[in-house]
C-alpha cells in the first residue's frame, strides 16, 4: 500500500486531508483526469479509493490513477461488495491507522459534487477549531447552481426531515455525499463498529456523535456545520432507486432502536 501523504498545502488552506471515495462499478462513470488534475493543484489533499467488490474494470481503472499520481492516490481493494457505508468506515479507518491526515472525509465518486468543494469545506475546519464535521448540503440558493431531479428532490426533503426530527438536529441535507471530518480519537470510535444501516449510513455516523457526546445540544449545535454548496447535480448513471427510499426509512427505525431510543 503506497502511504497517504502529500508536501504543500492547498491555497487557503493549510491543513492534511485524505478524502475516501467508495466505488462499486464505477469504472465507465469515474473520470481518472478530474482526480489528476485536481492533485496537481491541491497537494496536500490525498484520495483514498475503496474498490467495493467491482464486478466490471474500476479496479484496474483505479491502478492506473494510482500509478499516476502516486504517493497523492492509494487504492483499498475489497473482493466481496459489503455495500458504501461499510467501504467508507474501511476506508476512513484506513486512512486514520496511516496517521498522515489531520482531516478524513468522503466523496461520491460520480463528482455530482465537484472536487473544487473540498478546500471550502476544509477552510471551514481549519479556521474554526470547535468544529468536528462539516456537511455538504444541497440547498438551492441565488448564486448557487443546485440541479436536482425533483423526484429525489421531493423524497429527499421528506427524508431529511424525518432524519432531522430523530436526531434532534435542525440538519437540513443528512445524504449529501461530501463529508469531512476531524481526525479524533472520537472519530476512531465513531468507526469502530460496522454500521446496522445498509443506506443510510451517514445518519447512523451522526447518530454516534451524538450518543459519544452525551445528547449534549449546545456541543452538538458547535461541532456540526452544514456547508451550503456552490455546485450540485445529478449525474446519470445514479444507482439510487425509488425503492432504496423505502429502505432507507427502515434503516433509520434500526437507527433510533439502536442509539436514539
Amino acid at each position: 500500500m503506497v502511504e497517504i501523504g502529500a508536501e504543500a498545502a492547498p491555497a487557503g488552506v493549510a491543513a492534511r486531508c485524505t478524502i475516501v471515495v467508495p466505488c462499486y462499478n464505477e469504472a465507465d462513470r469515474l473520470e481518472p483526469r478530474k482526480f489528476a488534475e485536481f492533485l496537481a493543484a491541491e497537494r496536500d489533499i490525498s484520495f483514498l479509493f475503496v474498490n467495493d467488490g467491482s464486478r466490471d474494470n474500476t479496479l484496474q481503472v483505479l491502478e492506473s490513477l494510482r500509478r499516476e499520481c502516486s504517493p497523492s492516490v492509494e487504492v483499498l481493494n475489497k473482493p466481496v461488495n459489503a455495500g458504501k457505508g461499510e467501504a467508507v468506515r474501511d476506508g476512513m479507518l484506513r486512512a486514520i491507522e496511516v496517521g498522515k491526515s489531520d482531516f478524513v472525509g468522503f466523496w461520491d465518486a460520480d463528482l455530482a459534487t465537484p472536487l473544487e468543494a473540498i478546500p471550502q469545506l476544509l477552510r471551514e475546519l481549519v479556521q474554526k477549531p470547535q468544529l468536528q464535521m462539516v456537511l455538504g448540503s444541497r440547498i438551492r440558493l441565488l448564486g448557487r447552481q443546485i440541479y436536482r431531479k425533483a423526484g429525489r428532490h421531493y423524497l429527499g426533503r421528506i427524508f431529511a426531515t424525518v432524519a432531522s426530527v430523530m436526531l434532534r438536529l435542525p440538519i437540513y441535507d443528512t445524504q449529501c455525499g461530501a463529508k469531512i471530518f476531524r481526525v479524533t480519537p472520537s472519530l476512531s470510535q465513531m468507526l469502530n463498529e460496522p454500521f446496522v444501516s445498509r443506506w443510510v449510513f451517514d445518519v447512523e455516523l451522526i447518530a454516534r456523535f451524538i450518543v459519544l457526546n452525551g445528547h449534549n445540544t449546545a456541543f452538538l449545535h458547535d461541532s456540526i456545520y452544514e456547508f451550503p454548496l456552490y455546485k450540485w447535480e445529478d449525474v446519470a448513471g445514479s444507482k439510487v432507486q425509488p425503492a432504496d427510499f423505502l429502505r432507507a426509512f427502515i434503516d433509520m427505525v434500526k437507527i433510533r432502536e439502536k442509539y436514539l431510543r
